[in-house]
């Protein structure tokens, strides 16, 4: 079955980097577009950053426009979310998520805490 194994969360200074990282199994990995996802504390899960299953285009949103980075690797089956100039509004659980034919597969989540 689909497994998506997030890791990479953890307390950041504002200003900090982190990078998150997703190992998935039980799909065919390069087939199927991948994307971050987030939500915080009493608000809706909101779309980060999306590419493709061929790596070969990517879409972010707006807030994370040039601080935040989606890449991966078909050959280890990994996802990852490279995270620079961290702000306290970035706070929020982090969930890995694959696109399989029109349906969205979740991963358990990566907490992320930016706060001094």
């Amino acid at each position: 079955q689909v497994q998506l194994v997030e890791s990479g969360g953890d307390l950041v200074q504002p200003g900090g980097s982190l990078r998150l990282s997703c190992a998935a199994s039980g799909f065919t990995f390069s087939n199927y577009a991948m994307s971050w996802h987030r939500q915080a504390p009493g608000k809706e899960r909101e779309m980060v950053a999306h590419i493709t299953g061929a790596g070969d285009s990517t879409t972010y949103k707006d807030s994370v426009k040039g601080r935040f980075t989606i890449s991966r690797d078909n050959a280890k089956n990994t996802l990852a979310l490279q995270m620079n100039r961290l702000k306290p509004e970035d706070t929020a659980i982090y969930y890995c998520v694959a696109t399989i034919w029109g349906q969205n597969r979740w991963g358990q989540g990566t907490q992320v805490t930016v706060s001094s």
